[in-house]
């Protein structure tokens, strides 16, 4: 397989690796990669992390609201696990509105 401009390594580890650490990796990948590929991962991470923590604070400022955190931290954490899983296999799974978004931000990237 042809290897990214990230260090030598393959372009579906730059996509996964891009969301370990969500938004800083995302923004790390972002930055070094030219491959489409690993721009897209890195960028729905960047826009689906950032978008989960503002929902998070948002829920924790409504007391009625703030029983559903856990839910949403199981939730990222399963989303989390099967983004690097997706972009391990090579896939370019778009999270629902997230991934349009990131899509079109990628392109412009």
């Amino acid at each position: 397989m042809p290897e990214d401009s990230t260090g030598g390594m393959k372009k579906e580890m730059a996509g996964a690796l891009s969301y370990v650490l969500g938004p800083v990796t995302g923004v790390i990948f972002l930055i070094i990669s030219k491959d489409p590929f690993v721009k897209f991962h890195a960028m729905q991470s960047i826009v689906v992390f950032l978008g989960l923590f503002i929902l998070q604070w948002i829920l924790g400022f409504t007391v009625i609201l703030a029983f559903f955190i856990p839910i949403v931290w199981l939730a990222e954490f399963v989303l989390w696990l099967l983004l690097i899983y997706k972009a391990w296999q090579g896939q370019e799974w778009e999270v629902p509105f997230f991934g349009k978004l990131a899509r079109n931000f990628a392109r412009k990237a």
